[in-house]
């Protein structure tokens, strides 16, 4: 006999777990997790870092509007802080100085905490930035604002939520979503049985083929593949105080953790969805760029991994349900931005799934339910 509830989550990332837990205000919520592990494809593998320097002008409100609960999380929501402040520094050589004003422009408009900021002053608060030699860094933005994120307690945290009013479920991988009278039924590669009037597709990579499972429209959903090394820093270096260091677009950003550094050459290879693995020539891309724009040098690449970030072609995610299937709601396409903008992505599907008011302060800061509609998508 399959297992009834109000609302039905596929797919156990940042996107489903926040909107279960939202959701199970409102009634019972079962959340099916294909992998043996919560976010194990894009969510764990995440640099998770909150900050303004990546997204466009919607993805800037959803995580403006994010940051009251990244600060202060509902009492009982983790026992380990989710986030740390800790400062964000933008780098530009010469040749970025454009994009870095740009940068500047956009991130105004929704943060009075970023400033610009000499050579002298970068060299301080990253003392091994390249300021001499061919392409040297000659201008920067230092946001203060910036905080550095705890998937794990995030991931957790959502999922104690969810389980308020329901079930989160692991290595229950979907083999059928259909039709079931006027809901839906799921079935489990196991063979388990689970229904209810409204499901949430929030199978990140793998929400084209859930909705095509279940005989919905895809809405052109493109897995790319991006890389991260871990090196340790010279001897007698202390590097676990640096600010997260980005260039403006996608070419490069270095983080600590702890007292070794994660880089990222910010590669986005299209692939399949699956259990993505590093490219060796992104391994390589990625210590290049360490030694391009700064003074470090990489003897020894301690640890290595891949993750998935997924886009829509407009790379805005979505919300909202499927014009071409009742009780069929999409929550997908949010890159490499979901943990930033999980409390406000969720905080729409509720609002939306529930027939709720619309979360306050979003219109204000550009974030309206049309500009996620899947119904721009098909």
């Amino acid at each position: 006999m399959a297992a009834a509830a109000d609302f039905l989550v596929i797919g156990g990332g940042i996107a489903g777990l926040s909107a279960a837990a939202r959701l199970s205000r409102h009634g019972q919520v079962i959340l099916l997790e294909a992998e043996s592990a919560l976010g194990y494809h894009s969510s764990g593998r995440s640099a998770a870092f909150y900050h303004f320097g990546l997204g466009n002008a919607l993805v800037r409100g959803l995580t403006a509007w994010s940051r009251s609960f990244l600060e202060t999380p509902p009492a009982g929501f983790s026992e380990a802080p989710v986030s740390t402040p800790k400062s964000a520094l933008f780098i530009a050589t010469a040749a970025m100085r454009a994009d870095l004003d740009a940068l500047h422009a956009d991130m105004q408009r929704f943060t009075d905490t970023v400033l610009p900021i000499g050579p002298k002053k970068m060299a301080i608060a990253f003392p091994a930035i390249r300021l001499d030699g061919d392409d040297p860094i000659v201008a920067g933005l230092i946001d203060h604002g910036g905080r550095a994120l705890d998937a794990a307690a995030l991931l957790q945290g959502f999922a104690r939520q969810a389980q308020t009013q329901g079930s989160v479920l692991v290595k229950h991988r979907l083999e059928r979503l259909e039709r079931s009278g006027p809901g839906w039924r799921a079935t489990t590669e196991a063979g388990d049985s689970f229904t209810a009037p409204i499901v949430i597709n929030a199978a990140g990579a793998w929400a084209d083929h859930v909705a095509e499972m279940a005989g919905v429209s895809p809405i052109g959903l493109q897995p790319k593949r991006r890389t991260i090394i871990v090196f340790d820093p010279p001897a007698g270096m202390t590097v676990r105080d640096w600010p997260f260091i980005k260039t403006p677009g996608d070419v490069f950003y270095i983080l600590p953790q702890g007292n070794r550094l994660l880089a990222c050459p910010n590669d986005e290879t299209d692939t399949a969805p699956c259990d993505v693995q590093p490219d060796e020539y992104d391994i390589a891309l990625a210590a290049h760029r360490v030694e391009q724009f700064t003074t470090l040098q990489i003897p020894r690449i301690t640890g290595k991994w891949a993750g998935l970030r997924s886009f829509l072609k407009d790379r805005t995610p979505v919300a909202g349900f499927a014009p071409d299937a009742p009780g069929f709601f999409w929550l997908a396409g949010q890159g490499g931005f979901g943990l930033q903008t999980s409390p406000a992505l969720s905080a729409i599907a509720e609002a939306l799934v529930t027939g709720s008011e619309w979360p306050e302060g979003m219109s204000e800061l550009g974030v309206t339910a049309e500009a996620v509609s899947p119904a721009r998508l098909i």
